[in-house]
């Protein structure tokens, strides 16, 4: 009930014989000793009362049908057991064990095509970004051309109206001339970002 070792039982002698005192320590522990013993003789009266309880109500022949129920004979778990013990005598050198190996290369080849298909097919996906992503650029780079011809093909009616005066024909053809020249220098200084890829 009480978990009392050797040094706690020390401390309490010690304090009772400080607060009681040495005369009376002896009859201290007699009166202690009759009422352990009195509380002892409750406890087994107790015990017994409920046994007995038990018994008038038929909890021990319950408890024995029980116990009959749960026998493992009495449930089949012994054929179970065969069974189990059947199979720890299992050669892998029988019919059973070899297609076990057979299943076993047939799993390993299955799961390696399967890796090899899934690899073609990352591949394959790979060349195709590849295609579409260079037919994108293809794509921003052909207006960008396109724009540039409509531009000229603008300016030229605006050099007609030009014609009409002949001392700023002079000057306008002169400037359309150098203009060129410094668009094509600075074209092949500088390489453009398409060239590089």
């Amino acid at each position: 009930m009480f978990d009392l070792g050797m040094t706690e039982m020390l401390v309490v002698g010690v304090v009772a014989l400080i607060v009681v005192g040495p005369k009376d320590l002896p009859v201290l522990f007699r009166k202690v000793g009759e009422f352990v013993g009195r509380m002892k003789g409750m406890a087994r009266e107790f015990s017994s009362a409920m046994n007995a309880a038990a018994d008038e109500a038929g909890i021990k022949e319950t408890a024995a049908s029980l116990r009959k129920m749960s026998d493992p004979k009495q449930m089949g778990l012994d054929g179970i057991n065969e069974a189990v013990d059947d199979l720890k005598s299992w050669d892998p050198d029988s019919e059973t064990g070899k297609l076990s190996e057979q299943r076993k290369l047939d799993k390993l080849k299955i799961q390696e095509a399967t890796a090899n298909a899934a690899a073609a097919r990352q591949a394959k996906e790979v060349r195709e970004a590849h295609a579409a992503r260079e037919a994108a650029e293809a794509k921003k780079a052909a207006p960008k051309k396109k724009t540039a011809a409509k531009k000229t093909t603008a300016k030229k009616p605006a050099s007609k109206a030009t014609n009409a005066k002949k001392p700023a024909a002079k000057k306008t053809a002169a400037k359309k001339s150098a203009a060129p020249k410094a668009t094509a220098k600075k074209s092949t200084s500088k390489p453009s970002a398409k060239d590089k890829a």
